[in-house]
């Protein structure tokens, strides 16, 4: 009989950054090796800041800490160690990294709960060689290791009533790096977005800042068309804006009000004023869209 126990936590999740473009060019052999390279020297990195990796699923690493200084020397640890490996014909290998600190339950040698479901999110909104975390966990870092991070913006995270301040690790020197005032930070969100799909009118505004849209029955707005993909985007608000994020495999289409359609591609855009989204491929009169206002 397996007990569950729930302490503070750090809890880190990393994955291999475009690995779908490596398996395109390198072939299923060769993008697999170059992968479990770079899993293996996530491993190495979280077992020595004396962690223990959760599971790997795909080319992704879940692993916890128990302190959030641990996981943010393991993350760094994790950047560098990666960015050391050589180009894979021609690729640069590259990973992303979030975590969080907090409560969480343990049970059967497995992690749950609200901190596992905000380092996955924070992990989701990293690029290639960034470290995400939340302003919280900054907070009981050590004083020294938080000037080693800068605060980023207050995204909406699915699930929380409140925006997340999100924060980056610095963990390299760079000439672009460019810190936002406090007078920026601190500026209030007005934003509400309307989508309509199908007869159906949501919202996204402080009460719900994030929908997902694909096929899968768990999406916020259920696309049927067989061209979408079950996971298909998502329309998240940033302070005063909506983005949209294309995370499929025919891509999604977006056509401003009295501007020509374009096409997203693992790629993002700032919705504006009013327009339609199709998804997988063009818009014509059989399209299912969902169109949106804003403001």
């Amino acid at each position: 009989m397996s007990t569950k126990a729930e302490r503070n936590l750090c809890v880190l999740f990393a994955d291999v950054s475009g690995s779908t473009r490596l398996y395109e060019k390198l072939g299923d052999k060769e993008a697999l090796h170059a992968v479990e390279r770079c899993l293996n020297r996530m491993t190495r990195a979280t077992e020595q800041f004396k962690g223990r990796v959760i599971k790997t699923i795909g080319d992704e690493v879940m692993a916890v800490f128990d302190s959030a200084e641990a996981g943010m020397d393991a993350a760094c640890s994790m950047q560098q160690r990666v960015d050391d490996l050589p180009p894979v014909c021609g690729i640069k290998l590259g990973i992303r990294v979030g975590f969080h600190f907090g409560p969480a339950i343990e049970e059967a040698k497995d992690v749950f709960g609200d901190t596992v479901n905000t380092a996955a999110r924070m992990a989701g909104l990293a690029k290639a060689g960034q470290i995400i975390i939340t302003r919280d966990t900054v907070n009981v870092l050590p004083v020294l290791l938080q000037q080693s991070t800068r605060e980023i913006d207050a995204l909406a995270v699915k699930g929380k009533a409140e925006d997340v301040r999100v924060c980056e690790v610095i963990w390299q020197e760079s000439d672009d790096l460019t810190m936002k005032s406090a007078s920026i930070a601190a500026a209030p969100a007005v934003a509400r977005m309307v989508l309509r799909h199908g007869g159906e009118e949501k919202v996204l505004d402080a009460g719900h800042g994030m929908f997902s849209l694909g096929r899968d029955a768990a999406s916020d707005i259920i696309i049927t068309d067989r061209r979408a993909s079950r996971t298909h985007a998502r329309i998240e608000r940033r302070r005063d804006k909506f983005v949209l994020i294309d995370q499929s495999t025919n891509g999604t289409y977006v056509t401003f009000d009295g501007e020509a359609e374009f096409a997203l591609k693992r790629e993002e855009v700032i919705l504006r004023n009013k327009g339609v989204i199709s998804f997988g491929h063009a818009l014509d009169e059989n399209s299912e869209v969902v169109e949106f206002k804003v403001g």
